[in-house]
């Protein structure tokens, strides 16, 4: 599992950098998933596991 949020972590920062948005990346069932910020709502049952940001 390890392999896998090390790969989404990776995906996700560079997702960030090519879009120059923040994204999130979330896991939900065991799964990863990347989504631009703005289109995450507060209801959604999603564990956030980290906001990147093209800035930093």
């Amino acid at each position: 599992m390890s392999d896998d949020l090390s790969l989404a972590q990776s995906r996700a920062f560079q997702l960030s950098r090519d879009l120059m948005v923040p994204v999130t990346l979330f896991t939900v069932d065991g799964e990863y998933g990347v989504l631009p910020s703005d289109e995450i709502d507060a209801d959604d049952d999603l564990e956030i596991v980290h906001e990147y940001t093209p800035w930093h």
